[in-house]
Formats: C-alpha cells, structure tokens, sequence
C-alpha cells in the first residue's frame, strides 16, 4: 500500500509539473582569468545546447551557474575540460529537488486554513492559495487591509496589490513587490509572511511606519509565469507574452521598464531569457506598476525582491554614472544588510548593480529612482548557489524573517526622511 501511495504522488508530481528536468545538473564555473571569463561569456551564444544561466557572467571571482540539460551534459563537460575551464557541480539532479518540493506541497494540500492564523507560511503556494490568503487578511483586517486591482495579466489575470493604511488619503508610501521573476519562489512566500508580519503590527518600529506611511505589497507580480511554474515548467522566468511573431514566449520583465531600456544587459532575441520586449512597458505586469506609481505620485520607497545570491542593491544597473544619492543609499544598504545578519549570520553583499553583479539595462529600480523615488532597492534572497531557485521549504520564514529585519532599517529610514 505505501509504494502504490508513494507511485500516485509521483504521478501526480509529474502531472503537475510537464516540463522534465531529469538528469539536469546545475554547473558552477568560477572564472579566475580574463580567458576563462570570455569562454563562459562565450556560451551564452551557443543556443543548441539550451543553457540555463541562473547566475550570469558578471567577472572574476563571481560563480556562474548553469543549468545544463541531460543532452548537453557530456558535450558541455568536455567543451570545458577541453578548453581548461574548471567547473564544479551544484546540483547533481534538478530533477530530484522538484520531485521533493512537489512532494511537500501535496502534503500540505490536506489541510485547508479558514484563518491566515493556520495558513502554512512553511511552505510554497499557488496563486489561487496566495489569493485565497490575500482575501482572508482582509477580511479579518478590514480597518488596517484593502486588496487593490491595478491590472491584468496578457492572459487576463488580474493584478493585486494589499493596501495597509491607518486611513488618509495620498500618504506618503512605501512599495514592495516580490515574484516578478516567476520561477524565484521564496520570493513570493516571503511576501505572504511579510503580510501576515505587517498586520500583527507589534513592534513600535512598524507602528510608527504605519501611523506616518502606507505600504503597497505586489505579493505576484507576475501572476501567468506564477501560474507556468506550477503547471509546466517550473523553471520558468518570464512573462507570458508574445510578440514580434515568434514562437518563443515571454519577456523578462525585469528589462522592460523604461530605463536605459534596449541597452547593454538586455537581449534583443524573443527565446533569450533576459528578452528585453519590443519596446519599455510592452508588459501589462509592468504598466501596471507604472501607472499605479505615476497616478499615486507620493511613493517615497521602492523594493523590489528577488532570488537568489544574497544581494542589496540600488540604482543603477544600466549605467556607470552613479546616482546622486550613492553615498546615502549606500550607507542605508549596509544598515541593512547589517540587521538581516544579526538574525541568523546570513551574509549580503550591497552596493549598485552595475557595480555589484553586471550591466543590467530596463531594470525596475533604475526607473523609480529617475521618477524620484530615492529609496529604490533590490534584494536577491536567499541561497548562494546550493538550492538556487529550489530553495527548501524550511528556509521560507528564516528568509523572510531575516529580509523583513532589512526592510525594516529601510522603511524608518524612509519615514526619517519624508521632509
């Protein structure tokens, strides 16, 4: 009886998520020489192995991480012992860490919560559960919660905000958003906890934010790659757009906002995953976002959070000018980055993006800062390369816990700074 259980869960795995990783491995190369950097850059260009870059070439010393199809295993191997680049492996089967998060997530499903108090911020959700959460927070919040539509999705998703507000009208606000990268989980589950952490609103520090300011929470920013991740290809990244005629799909639309927008750190190419769209906003998920800071015109902090390298960054990522504002933000980055490891000893780096990782051109944050928002910042969550995108369960509410210590230095800093 226990192996035909066991055999129903594994197929109900494998119904759940179509797209097979079985045998894929996660390579990390880290180049120590000019030479060794150019030929990693150099695989990008080699689109018949189907190479998944989790982290990208960014420069020497900073581990590039691939995931590499079963096919294109030995050739890539051998391409690399051949041109002496030496390589380790991360994760030995993608597959299997799939298999485990699927599997923890069908056991979960058993319990259903009618209260966000027995909701599990444990583990991993759908968007129909992330949903269902939202709505329950405001209805047993109704004074301080209020669930904003402010769009909807290429396949008519619609788009929600939380609202927390002690009342007023155009206060000053903070705004939060995390998963706009579908594929970066722990993003989306620590938005959830940092709901549920907002409302229970029990230190001063909070308190006192709220008495002052507004927070907007996107908790899925990109609600159809969301959806993709649960129903097909859980590695999915993107939107689920498409344009120009091409077969491929999506657009990152972490490259779509109308900063530097079709610069360096950008693809041109609808199948790259870092496809920039045919023009800045192309993505309902990103005009959305626009026209709500645009209509809203007192946003006075920006945060945007993603998965995974251990990162605090602000602006900017398209260019090497800095912002006039660097010294500030820097010091405010490493109060921060400071009290996220006081929690748990989670090591951050910080600085600006292009400084920090790479060029990055149509980034979310360098556009909210050229509208003036000056506390514009990202975050890369949890790990550094042993579980990447399929971070355990288990590390959902350290890393959330650990984050909203960081937010927390942010948001005062904000509210110290309204006049």
């Amino acid at each position: 009886m226990r192996a035909l259980l066991l055999l129903a869960a594994l197929g109900a795995v494998a119904a759940a998520t179509t797209e097979n990783f079985v045998g894929h491995q996660v390579l990390r190369i880290v180049p120590s020489s000019d030479a060794e950097l150019q030929k990693v850059q150099e695989l990008q260009e080699l689109e018949h192995l189907q190479l998944d870059f989790w982290l990208s070439p960014r420069g020497l010393g900073d581990p590039v991480d691939i995931r590499v199809p079963f096919p294109s295993l030995q050739p890539l191997k051998a391409h690399l012992e051949a041109s002496g680049v030496p390589y380790s492996i991360m994760i030995e089967d993608v597959q299997a860490l799939v298999d485990l998060e699927q599997m923890q997530m069908l056991r979960r499903r058993r319990f259903v919560p009618f209260s966000t108090s027995t909701f599990d911020y444990t583990s991993y959700h759908t968007l129909n559960e992330i949903y269902a959460f939202m709505d329950l927070l405001v209805a047993e919040n109704p004074n301080l919660v209020s669930k904003l539509e402010i769009g909807h999705t290429t396949e008519n998703r619609p788009i929600y905000v939380l609202k927390f507000s002690k009342g007023g009208t155009n206060r000053p606000a903070i705004w939060i958003d995390t998963g706009i990268h579908s594929r970066e989980w722990v993003t989306q589950a620590s938005g959830v906890w940092f709901a549920k952490k907002i409302v229970q609103e029990k230190d001063e520090g909070l308190a006192n934010i709220l008495d002052q300011m507004d927070i907007f929470l996107e908790i899925v920013t990109n609600p159809d790659g969301f959806v993709f991740t649960h129903t097909s290809n859980r590695m999915w990244r993107k939107t689920r757009s498409r344009h120009s005629g091409s077969l491929c799909v999506g657009v990152d639309p972490n490259r779509n906002w109308d900063a530097g927008f079709g610069g360096s750190g950008a693809s041109g190419n609808p199948c790259s995953e870092t496809y920039r769209g045919p023009y800045a906003n192309s993505e309902p998920e990103v005009q959305a976002i626009v026209d709500f800071v645009k209509n809203h015109g007192n946003i006075k902090a920006f945060i945007s959070i993603h998965s995974y390298s251990q990162l605090l960054l602000y602006p900017y990522g398209y260019t090497t000018t800095a912002v006039p504002d660097k010294e500030e933000l820097h010091q405010v980055a490493k109060e921060a980055v400071a009290a996220l490891s006081s929690l748990y000893g989670t090591n951050y780096k910080y600085g600006s993006i292009i400084t920090t990782i790479y060029q990055a051109s149509g980034g979310t944050i360098d556009w909210t800062y050229n509208q003036g928002i000056k506390y514009s910042f990202t975050f890369e969550l949890r790990d550094t390369g042993r579980y990447g995108f399929l971070l355990p369960a288990s590390q959902i509410v350290p890393t959330a816990e650990e984050t909203w210590k960081a937010l927390e230095v942010i948001m005062a800093h904000t509210r110290g700074h309204l006049y």
